[in-house]
């Protein structure tokens, strides 16, 4: 970070500072981007800082999945078309919209915000795996005919912290009347889905296998 001194104002600095929290920007960028708003007009600016104000007051979180939305319910679940018995479990927000991107996938989702990481501090409850649990029962018990058996596809990182998380999440729902499938292996050990080109990641979902404890 660039030291006092060399600000000419406070509030720039503040404002340099607030950039540079951000992940992956330096000091030398965010001033960058500091000086870039200063040359905007007033009006930019203040649509600029409301859209941020918008982001920390008005988006929720859906009640079902998980998924930010403008709504209690997002747009995914709320759509009849989608298939609400398939459910696809995901680390992040982002990696939903990776699926969608792929336009391969048809059901609905189910978003942990995290994977297990004991070196991070990260267990299982601090995951939103109970919910998961919770709604595959809530799905079971609102069945009034023999309908398909609910799929869980557990779309995880495949690197030691997301097998670690979708083992533990299968034994916690192995015995719940739903079948378990994992992405197909056209992603490498230790891939992020986010990372993963929309084509090979559709192919992964088509060809997806039982999950194999």
């Amino acid at each position: 970070m660039y030291s006092t001194e060399k600000y000419p104002s406070q509030i720039l600095q503040e404002a340099v500072e607030a950039i540079a929290s951000l992940p992956g920007v330096g000091s030398r960028s965010a001033l960058r981007l500091a000086l870039h708003l200063l040359g905007q007009t007033p009006e930019r600016i203040h649509q600029f800082t409301a859209a941020i104000d918008r982001l920390a007051d008005e988006v929720h979180y859906c009640h079902i999945c998980q998924m930010i939305a403008d709504a209690d319910t997002c747009s995914i679940c709320a759509d009849r078309t989608r298939d609400a018995r398939t459910i696809c479990v995901v680390e992040s927000v982002r990696d939903v919209m990776s699926i969608e991107a792929t336009g391969q996938y048809h059901g609905v989702y189910h978003v942990l915000g995290g994977i297990i990481s004991p070196i991070d501090g990260i267990g299982p409850s601090d995951l939103k795996i109970k919910e998961l649990v919770n709604r595959i029962d809530q799905m079971n018990a609102e069945d009034t005919v023999l309908p398909s058996t609910p799929e869980i596809i557990l779309a995880l990182s495949g690197d030691v912290e997301g097998e670690t998380t979708a083992l533990y999440i299968y034994r916690q729902i192995e015995n719940r009347g739903v079948r378990v499938s994992t992405l197909a292996r056209g992603l490498g050990f230790g891939d992020d889905l986010e990372y993963a080109d929309a084509l090979t990641l559709g192919r992964s979902l088509l060809g997806r296998q039982p999950f194999k404890p």
